[in-house]
């Protein structure tokens, strides 16, 4: 039987983030800057190296693999890779394959992810209102992702939204957001903005909003039940009780979560990097590349990344300046 992965912490590395392009048909404003220079495809893994790549990984042990970008789904025939995971769902290797999106593209590819396997798809979505959500994403149309929704729900899919937490910007919605979940039985996460990345003009210290005092808030207009569950992410998640539905935060800034990490993110060119707040990485695509049909150095140089994970990252914006910043663009690593 495989040893499984284990990092240095006796943490089981069980969850495997995969950012399949760093592309975007949209330019949000803590992601990236408007004129992004994109990597060359000659730099990315091609679909059937993702493949190898994923699959050593399930064989290693990682049992929910999670699709991100960039948005994942605008690179091309990505229902490709999508379909050819499908056989470790079969096989109950793989417990779950998921995936990040900004939902522009699930109008065209909801019934496809669905036939694939997908059930659960997260969609970023920081404002339901039409003008605020094109200046946001600079380039983004809101009523595309919201036939997105839509089309995700009427193929079956569980979403869940993803709201960055901006100060000025969205916290007139926090009722308005989280009744609208509601209504369509939707769950909703808010995560505090990351300090990831040159990002033009836009100032990072003042789009920041406490998820402390956004609970507060909460608690000022319901009743909120903690929830001990955990999805295998970082969110901690309390029940309103007056609609029922569940509310996630993710605080890598305010609280560290740390301790009971299992995650571990890959590029689209094949660097696997074992926190998302720390800049050590490992290059494994050298050990696919340089090994066809042999992925015992794959599998070798993974357990040696592996036993590099680090205790936790150093995000921390409590002395009025972004410490702890990475200079990689989330789209880089993935969401």
């Amino acid at each position: 039987m495989t040893v499984p992965l284990i990092d240095p912490f006796q943490r089981p590395i069980s969850y495997l983030r995969v950012s399949v392009t760093d592309r975007c048909d949209f330019r949000c404003v803590y992601c990236m800057s408007e004129n992004m220079t994109f990597l060359p495809k000659k730099e990315l893994l091609t679909l059937e190296e993702l493949d190898r790549m994923c699959s050593t990984f399930v064989r290693l042990g990682v049992e929910k693999l999670r699709i991100t970008g960039g948005e994942p789904l605008v690179r091309r025939e990505i229902m490709t890779f999508f379909r050819s995971m499908t056989r470790h769902l079969e096989s109950g290797a793989l417990k779950e394959l998921t995936l990040t999106t900004n939902g522009s593209q699930l109008e065209r590819f909801a019934d496809d992810l669905y036939a694939a396997g997908v059930r659960r798809v997260n969609i970023s979505l920081d404002t339901l209102d039409e003008e605020k959500f094109a200046d946001i994403t600079r380039w983004g149309r809101l009523p595309q992702v919201l036939r997105g929704i839509d089309a995700a729900q009427k193929a079956g899919l569980r979403v869940k939204i993803n709201t960055v937490a901006l100060k000025g910007f969205n916290e007139d919605e926090l009722v308005t957001l989280t009744e609208w979940c509601a209504s369509r039985d939707m769950d909703l996460t808010w995560i505090e903005v990351m300090p990831m990345g040159d990002i033009g003009n836009e100032d990072r210290l003042g789009q920041y909003w406490k998820l402390d005092d956004l609970r507060q808030s909460y608690a000022q207009q319901y009743t909120l039940s903690d929830l001990p569950e955990n999805t295998g992410g970082p969110a901690r998640y309390v029940r309103l009780e007056e609609t029922g539905q569940k509310i996630g935060f993710i605080t890598p800034l305010t609280h560290n979560f740390c301790e009971s990490c299992n995650r571990v993110r890959l590029t689209c060119t094949g660097e696997l990097f074992m926190c998302l707040g720390q800049e050590d990485n490992a290059d494994l695509r050298g050990a696919l590349r340089n090994h066809p049909g042999n992925d015992a150095p794959l599998e070798e140089a993974i357990r040696g990344a592996i036993r590099l994970k680090p205790k936790g990252h150093d995000f921390d914006y409590s002395r009025q300046s972004v410490d702890g910043r990475v200079s990689r663009h989330m789209s880089h690593t993935g969401g």
